[in-house]
């Protein structure tokens, strides 16, 4: 059964990190959640598990402390670095995490980077390849990278994925054409979540957490299973599925 250790620190992104561990979870995917503390964090935090407070102050309890020796490759078959500014820089900037980052490719297994957690890949000198990004640290990662605009890059066994700011803009536009402060909220709001949620996904996907890790599903798992876990998700025909 493959497995995923999935790295989280004070300041990833909800979102990213949730999404990623709940998609693998549905199939099949032994997952475990690694708190990386930052390099000037209290003693206590270096020794004592307790709790990441993300980008919009959620607490998440992560499965165990980051540990060198505990997350090698033997042990897993992907590694993820989620995005979240600080919460990237944090992960981004442990000597450990990039060794580990540049072992599992050594070894020939995946590794997952996520909007800003994309940075890693840079700070762990990895030769120059497609790769995308949040756009926030484009330029610091476009003059070493073969940098893109795709939503979900997979170059070898890396994967990342982008968000495009633009999106967020038409989902804003289309909510303001399609329900003027005239109109009172609809009765059934279906409709028009899948109308806005479609607009995200075909602007550069806003929430492209969702086949980033439907992409991680795949590669580790098969189309089939991806296709068996997107299902019950209910995405508009055409988008994350």
């Amino acid at each position: 059964m493959p497995s995923a250790l999935i790295l989280i620190a004070d300041g990833t992104e909800e979102m990213e990190f949730t999404i990623t561990y709940d998609t693998l979870v549905r199939a099949g995917i032994v997952c475990t959640s690694a708190y990386v503390p930052a390099q000037d964090a209290p003693e206590a935090d270096k020794t004592a598990l307790s709790f990441a407070t993300c980008s919009r102050g959620l607490k998440i309890v992560p499965d165990t402390l980051f540990s060198p020796q505990a997350a090698v490759p033997e042990h897993y078959d992907l590694l993820v670095v989620p995005g979240g500014a600080k919460g990237a820089q944090t992960i981004a900037q442990s000597v450990p995490v990039q060794h580990l980052v540049r072992r599992y490719l050594q070894e020939e297994k995946y590794v997952g980077m996520i909007c800003a957690g994309s940075l890693a890949a840079q700070t762990s000198k990895l030769p120059r390849q497609p790769l995308t990004s949040h756009p926030s640290v484009q330029a610091e990662l476009e003059k070493d990278f073969e940098y893109s605009d795709a939503p979900v890059v997979v170059s070898g066994k890396l994967v990342t994925r982008c968000v495009r700011a633009r999106g967020l803009r038409l989902l804003m536009s289309t909510a303001r054409k399609l329900t003027p402060p005239t109109v009172p909220p609809p009765r059934d709001p279906a409709p028009l979540l899948r109308v806005l949620c479609t607009a995200v996904v075909q602007d550069w996907r806003t929430g492209t957490a969702f086949p980033f890790a439907l992409t991680l599903v795949e590669l580790l798992c098969g189309a089939a299973a991806r296709a068996e876990v997107a299902g019950p998700m209910v995405f508009p025909a055409g988008t994350f599925a």
